[in-house]
């Protein structure tokens, strides 16, 4: 296995807060979107990625390719730390992986209305059946 990061970024759209997990392995990209709600406390943060960090759902993974830089000098560490402090939201490779879990989940959904709609008609058609009984025994 190669190279493996997590990346949580915090921020507020409105009205909730929401938190954004990126896990690249090696070259492959996934992304899990986690909404807090109400402004999220340092413990509670921290709870999530000790205890729940194991059962988000990431999205499918997609290829990209990084750059990885051997000497950087610190005053450079400095200002990108800076930036990305002052940087609201998410990068547009985590914003496709978004959205490719949100195509997945679409269609799971689709497909689960679907079985049930069936169900559903199956029961309402042997209901119906049944009461035609009851009334032809009645006579």
């Amino acid at each position: 296995m190669g190279r493996v990061s997590v990346k949580l970024t915090v921020y507020f759209e409105d009205p909730f807060w929401i938190g954004i997990f990126e896990r690249s392995i090696d070259e492959k990209l996934s992304v899990c979107k986690v909404i807090f709600g109400a402004e999220p406390k340092d413990n509670e943060v921290l709870e999530l990625v000790l205890n729940r960090y194991s059962k988000l759902k990431y999205s499918p993974e997609i290829q990209y390719e990084k750059v990885f830089k051997e000497k950087v000098n610190p005053k450079r560490v400095q200002r990108d730390v800076k930036k990305q402090l002052n940087n609201k939201g998410v990068g547009t490779k985590s914003q496709q992986a978004l959205k490719l879990q949100q195509e997945k989940n679409k269609t799971i959904r689709k497909i689960k209305t679907k079985e049930q709609k069936e169900l559903e008609k199956e029961k309402m058609y042997s209901l119906k059946q049944q009461k035609k009984r009851e009334k032809h025994k009645g006579r």
